[in-house]
């Protein structure tokens, strides 16, 4: 086995983010003293291969996020089956032969999440954005057997505009995921543009957004008497499984 000590992730306006502290925290505690953690913050995918190009010996595993779960999937060698179906990677294993292989364990994080929230009505989901990352959603949602639509800001077959949101709608779909990054710090003061007066203790509220810890989207739901959930878990557990398959 060679030394493959480093990792990171790869997204675009990622000063916050939350893999590298975590990281690097759990190679503290673990005493991997050379092991490291980068942010490669680049404004295009086309950036990705000169990031591994010189290093690729030393790399053994990246994470991906937004807005690239989807694009980077042209420059892997390798797409696990599941990832392959979901059309979105953000974990990567570099094998000992420079190989890049791509998985996605945001379905394993939100799977593991959200589960002990469901109850017996939460059988219809809205899921806000059609990112890298909703996809994920969907898949779990499928096996989970709970129906979903999408939400978007323009008007595309099968999918809910913001505007077509009215009561009924709303009483029809009890859960709610937001995909989308509105609501991230440091624009705390923004949510999603559904109609939260329609609201209920019925309904769950789930934000992919784990900073703030409550945002605007979850505390509006709050005040209607929904459950609410944030994105740390969800963090949590991805990073663990992502830790699990750079080293299986």
């Amino acid at each position: 086995m060679n030394n493959r000590n480093k990792f990171g992730i790869i997204g675009k306006n990622i000063s916050y983010s939350f893999s590298r502290k975590y990281f690097l925290e759990k190679f503290k505690k673990m005493g991997l003293n050379n092991y490291q953690y980068f942010n490669f913050d680049i404004p295009e995918i086309e950036e990705f291969p000169f990031i591994l190009y010189q290093r690729k010996d030393d790399f053994k595993g990246l994470n991906i996020t937004i807005p690239y779960k989807e694009a980077i999937i042209k420059y892997l060698d390798e797409v696990e089956s599941e990832a392959q179906k979901i059309g979105a990677v953000n974990t990567i294993k570099v094998t000992d032969d420079h190989k890049l292989i791509g998985y996605n364990t945001d379905v394993y994080g939100f799977q593991k999440s959200i589960e002990p929230l469901l109850k017996v009505h939460h059988r219809k989901a809205l899921i806000l954005g059609t990112g890298g990352a909703s996809k994920a959603i969907a898949y779990v949602l499928n096996k989970l057997k709970i129906s979903y639509k999408f939400v978007s800001r323009s008007k595309i077959e099968n999918r809910l505009t913001y505007e077509m949101l009215d009561a009924d709608i709303m009483d029809e779909y009890s859960i709610i995921v937001n995909c989308t990054p509105i609501g991230t710090h440091p624009n705390i003061e923004d949510a999603p543009a559904i109609p939260y007066q329609y609201l209920s203790d019925k309904h769950l509220l789930y934000d992919l957004i784990y900073n703030p810890a409550e945002t605007k989207f979850l505390h509006e739901g709050k005040n209607q008497g929904a459950s609410i959930k944030n994105g740390l878990e969800m963090l949590e557990l991805q990073a663990e499984k992502s830790w699990e398959i750079w080293n299986s």
